[in-house]
C-alpha cells in the first residue's frame, strides 16, 4: 500500500508537472513572438536613414558654387601701344578736351602728350603712362576753368600746371601740353640771362608761317605775344618747364591752331 502510494504521488506530481509545463509551453510563443517581432521594429530604422543616403548628390552640386576667375586687370597703356583700349582711350581724351583729334588705336605722341596734359591738369605723376590711378582719374577727372570768361576767342597759359588752353566764349576747347621758362640760368652773346616765361595780359602781336631758327634754337611757326617770347610748335615739349622763355606746344598742335590764332588774339599768361 505504501508502495502504492508513492506510485500514485510520483503520478499526481508528474501530472503537476505536466501542468506547468503545458503552462510553460503557452507562454512560449509569447517570448517567441517578442523575439521575432524584434526585426520588424529594427526595420524602420534602417529605412529612416536612406533619405540621408539621398542627400548624397548634393555634394556634386558643389562646382557650381564656385566663383569664375577674375578677368585680367586693364593693362597699362604708353607710348606704342594699340588697340580697343588704346581706342577707347582717345574718345575719352577728346570728350574731356585735350588734343586727341582722331582715335585710331595708336598710342602716338599726340596721345602721349593728351595723357601728359591730363596728369598735369589732375596733379597725377607726368609719365604719360595710363596706369590704375591714371584710369581712375578719367573716370572722375577735375576740370580745369578758364581764367578769363569773357567773350570771344582767346589763349590762356597756365605756368603752373604748363598747359595752354583754347578759350572760345568762356569755355575751354582744347586743352594742350606745354613748357614754359625753365628758371635756369643761360648764356647768349656772352650774356648770361635767367630762362623766364613773362606773367600777364597780352595779344599776338606778330606770326611766322615757318621755322624760325634763332639763336638760343628753332621755333616752329611762331605766335609772338611780347618781345622776343612766341607761342610756337617744337619736337621737344617735355613734362616739365624747359625753354629760355618761350612756350612751346606740340608740332602737330600747332599746325591745327596756327590758322586759328590771328594776330590780335588776347593771350593770358599767368600762374595758379
Amino acid at each position: 500500500m505504501v508502495a502504492a502510494g508513492l506510485a500514485a504521488a510520483l503520478v499526481l506530481g508528474a501530472c503537476d508537472a505536466g501542468a506547468d509545463g503545458r503552462a510553460s509551453a503557452q507562454e512560449a510563443p509569447t517570448t517567441a513572438a517578442a523575439t521575432t517581432a524584434a526585426p520588424t521594429t529594427a526595420a524602420p530604422t534602417t529605412t529612416s536613414r536612406a533619405p540621408t543616403t539621398t542627400e548624397a548628390p548634393t555634394t556634386t552640386e558643389a562646382p557650381t558654387t564656385t566663383t569664375k576667375p577674375k578677368p585680367d586687370p586693364p593693362a597699362k597703356l604708353r607710348s606704342g601701344a594699340e588697340g580697343a583700349q588704346v581706342t577707347a582711350l582717345q574718345r575719352r581724351l577728346h570728350e574731356l578736351g585735350y588734343q586727341v583729334e582722331e582715335a585710331d588705336g595708336q598710342f602716338g605722341q599726340e596721345t602721349h602728350h593728351a595723357v601728359v596734359a591730363f596728369q598735369k591738369v589732375n596733379r597725377l605723376a607726368r609719365d604719360g603712362v595710363v596706369g590704375p590711378i591714371t584710369r581712375k582719374a578719367l573716370e572722375h577727372p577735375r576740370i580745369p576753368e578758364p581764367r578769363s570768361t569773357k567773350g570771344g576767342f582767346h589763349i590762356e597759359a597756365d605756368l603752373t600746371l604748363q598747359v595752354v588752353y583754347m578759350v572760345r566764349d568762356g569755355r575751354i576747347q582744347e586743352i594742350l601740353d606745354a613748357s614754359s621758362a625753365s628758371g635756369q640760368s643761360y648764356t647768349v652773346d656772352g650774356d648770361v640771362r635767367l630762362a623766364v616765361t613773362p606773367v600777364g595780359s597780352f595779344q599776338i602781336q606778330r606770326k611766322i608761317d615757318a621755322w624760325r631758327k634763332s639763336k638760343l634754337g628753332l621755333l616752329y611757326r611762331p605766335a609772338y605775344f611780347t618781345g622776343g617770347y612766341a607761342l610756337h610748335g617744337a619736337y621737344s615739349v617735355p613734362p616739365f618747364p624747359a625753354s629760355h622763355g618761350c612756350i612751346r606746344i606740340t608740332t602737330t598742335a600747332m599746325d591745327r591752331w596756327f590758322n586759328r590764332i590771328p594776330v590780335g588774339t588776347p593771350m593770358l599768361v599767368h600762374r595758379t
